[in-house]
C-alpha cells in the first residue's frame, strides 16, 4: 500500500474514535524501531490520535510489562519479542482482534506468513500483528579471507569448513577472533543456538534427542580453542556484529537488521553466507525473530489503537529498504534499498528465513527459553558435558510442556 493510501487510512478509520484527541501510549525496545517511526508518522496525522512511545531495555521489556499488567499500569500497546506473545495473549493480557480482523479492510491474516502468523494467535484468537520478520545467517570478512589464503566467494557451508575458516581467521596476536556470535545467558542466546540444534533433527520441545549434543559441543570447540572471544557468553548480538564491524573477528552470525550499520561502519569487503550445516547435504534450519505488536485487554481506546496497526499493516513495503527488517507478508517482497552490499545480501536472508523455525508459540516460554540458555551456559564453560547440559534442560521443557 502507498503512503498516500495510508494517509488516507490514518483519516478515515474509525471517525468517530478520532474525534476527540486521544492520548495512546506503547512501549517498545526502540523509538527507531519501525514501531516507533510510524508512530511519531501515525501522530502528526490529521486524525485526532497522539502516540507516546517510551522505550524499555529489550532484557527488560517482559518482566517489566508484566508487572505493569498486574498493577494495571500498563501501556495500551506494546512491540513485543513474537515467542513472548503467547505468554500475554493467554493470560489475557492482550486484546482479542479477530473481529477487528475480519472487519478491516487493510489487514489480512492470510497475507502473514505461516510462522508470524502463528506466533500471534492464541486459542482460535488473534492478538496482534507482527511487526515484521528475521532471522540469521553467517557474516564474513572478504578481505580477511584472502589474506589467509581463503577464497572470498567460498564461503563456509558445513560445520567443519565453518571450524576450520575460523581456525585459519584467528589471529589473536592482532586481537582478530575466527567467529563472532551471541551464547548470552537471554533469549538472544536461545535465539543464535536453536537453528544449531534444529540442523540435527532437534527441537524447543525435544533438545537432547539424539545428535543434539554436537551442536552444543560444536560451540564449546569454538571456545575451548580460542575462536571465539571469552566474552561471547554476556555480550548480545548488536556487540558481537559490532566485534565484526571492527575488524576484531572475521565472521559474525546475526541478522539482517544489521545490515545498515554493516554498509555505514565496516570499512571493510564483506558479504553474507546461509548458515552452515552439519555436514553437505543436510536439512537447513535458522530461527524466527523480530518483534509483534498488540493492544492491552485494558486499554480504554483499542479502536484508536487498532487504527494505529492498520496504519503499520500498511507500510509493509518500507520494512525492507529503511530498515532492513523483512516484511512478515507474502505479497511483499524485500524492495530494493539502492545499496550494492545491502542489496546482494537480501536474497540470502529471504532464502535463510524459508528455513526460519518460531519459538513457541507457549505461554511459559520463558521458562523453556531459560532451560536452554542454562545448557549453553553449563556446557560451554565445562560445568558439564553437552549431553548432561542438554538432559537437564529437556527435564525443565518436560515439566513446563506436560
Amino acid at each position: 500500500m502507498n503512503r498516500l493510501f495510508a494517509m488516507a487510512l490514518g483519516v478515515g478509520c474509525l471517525a468517530a474514535a478520532s474525534a476527540q484527541a486521544t492520548t495512546l501510549t506503547m512501549w517498545t525496545e526502540s523509538s527507531n524501531a519501525p514501531e516507533g517511526v510510524f508512530a511519531n508518522e501515525f501522530s502528526e496525522m490529521d486524525n485526532g490520535i497522539t502516540i507516546e512511545v517510551r522505550e524499555v531495555r529489550f532484557d527488560d521489556l517482559v518482566a517489566e510489562t508484566l508487572r505493569a499488567f498486574a498493577t494495571q499500569t500498563n501501556p495500551d500497546l506494546m512491540s513485543i519479542d513474537n515467542p513472548d506473545h503467547a505468554a500475554f495473549a493467554s493470560r489475557g493480557a492482550f486484546l482479542d482482534l479477530t473481529s477487528r480482523v475480519e472487519a478491516s479492510d487493510q489487514i489480512d491474516m492470510d497475507n502473514y506468513f505461516d510462522g508470524p502468523r502463528s506466533s500471534l494467535t492464541w486459542d482460535g484468537g488473534v492478538y496482534g500483528i507482527p511487526r515484521a520478520s528475521n532471522t540469521i545467517a553467517l557474516y564474513y570478512n572478504k578481505d580477511m579471507f584472502r589474506a589467509k589464503g581463503l577464497d572470498p566467494d567460498n564461503p563456509p557451508t558445513t560445520w567443519e569448513e565453518l571450524y576450520e575458516a575460523a581456525a585459519a581467521l584467528n589471529d589473536p596476536d592482532n586481537d582478530v577472533y575466527g567467529i563472532a556470535f551471541s551464547a548470552k545467558a537471554s533469549e538472544e542466546g536461545t535465539f543464535q543456538f536453536l537453528p544449531w540444534l534444529q540442523m540435527t533433527g532437534g527441537s524447543f520441545e525435544k533438545v537432547n534427542g539424539e545428535g543434539a549434543a554436537t551442536a552444543l559441543d560444536f560451540w564449546k570447540r569454538l571456545f575451548d580453542e580460542g575462536l571465539t572471544s571469552p566474552d561471547t557468553l554476556t555480550r548480545g548480538q548488536w556487540d558481537s556484529t559490532g566485534t565484526f564491524n571492527g575488524g576484531n573477528a572475521a565472521m559474525a552470525i546475526s541478522g539482517p537488521w544489521e545490515l545498515k550499520r554493516m554498509a555505514e561502519d565496516a570499512d571493510f569487503d564483506w558479504g553474507v553466507a546461509l548458515l552452515p550445516v552439519p555436514e553437505a547435504g543436510a536439512e537447513r534450519a535458522s530461527a524466527l525473530g523480530d518483534f509483534n505488536i498488540a493492544i492491552f485487554d485494558n486499554s480504554e481506546n483499542p479502536d484508536a489503537a487498532f487504527q494505529f496497526l492498520e496504519y503499520v499493516d500498511s507500510q509493509a513495503e518500507r520494512l525492507w529498504p529503511e530498515f532492513t527488517r523483512m516484511p512478515s507478508r507474502k505479497d511483499v517482497a524485500p524492495a530494493a534499498t539502492g545499496n550494492a552490499k545491502i542489496d546482494a545480501a537480501t536474497p540470502i536472508f529471504v532464502e535463510q528465513l524459508q528455513y526460519a523455525e518460531n519459538r513457541g508459540p507457549h505461554p511459559d516460554w520463558p521458562r523453556i527459553s531459560t532451560a536452554i540458555q542454562d545448557a549453553i551456559q553449563s556446557a560451554v564453560t565445562g560445568q558439564k558435558t553437552s549431553q548432561q547440559a542438554l538432559d537437564d534442560a529437556q527435564a525443565v521443557i518436560d515439566r513446563v510442556l506436560n
